[in-house]
């Protein structure tokens, strides 16, 4: 199994090491929290492989810049943000908010994690069923869920079919970030264990 930080590709024994070496990489630390921007399934199953892998982690799906706060005045800081990008109407219409609410919500979940010092993995882990492309007609809500956090992040994981337009790429390449690509979710359990090495 082969993964791709930029534009080499490596063995999945190889992938922490390859993204250490990676322009602007940070290592991401645990404890870590799971959420989104968008509401969309993504994080659950992201949470799958967390669990299997019994890594320390959080799943909130709205949580906010003052539960960073909270937890590293406990004394329990996060180490690293998973933000999974892409827009359900349904996940936010349940949730009882808009694009809009969660862009602002997601914007300062990231200056504080910055602030903090802490790892931003921006994820799109459902192709592109989960663009625009795949949206109803006039809705761009998973893009602007995707300018909302990729730029800002300082790690994209990515599945590859997601970025069949480039639309990743630019993003690492403009923002010197560092970026994996994977072909199918089953592979988030070797990519998730080499990023989380400890």
């Amino acid at each position: 199994m082969k993964f791709s930080v930029r534009s080499a590709v490596f063995p999945a024994s190889a992938l922490f090491l390859a993204l250490a070496a990676a322009p602007g990489a940070q290592k991401a630390g645990l404890p870590v929290l799971l959420t989104s921007c968008g509401q969309s399934p993504g994080p659950v199953r992201i949470q799958v492989f967390l669990k299997k892998l019994q890594l320390d982690h959080v799943y909130n799906p709205q949580a906010t810049a003052k539960d960073l706060a909270a937890r590293k005045a406990a004394g329990a800081p996060f180490k690293s943000v998973i933000i999974v990008t892409g827009a359900s109407l349904k996940g936010m219409g349940a949730a009882g908010v808009s694009i809009n609410d969660e862009i602002a919500r997601a914007k300062d979940l990231i200056a504080e994690a910055k602030k903090q010092g802490m790892a931003v993995i921006a994820a799109h882990i459902e192709g592109m069923a989960r663009r625009a492309q795949g949206a109803e007609p006039g809705d761009n809500s998973d893009e602007l869920s995707i300018d909302a956090v990729c730029p800002f992040a300082t790690l994209l994981l990515i599945r590859k079919d997601g970025n069949e337009d480039g639309r990743f790429s630019a993003i690492s390449k403009a923002h010197n970030i560092p970026m994996i690509e994977f072909e199918k979710n089953l592979e988030l359990e070797q990519v998730l264990s080499g990023l989380f090495a400890k």
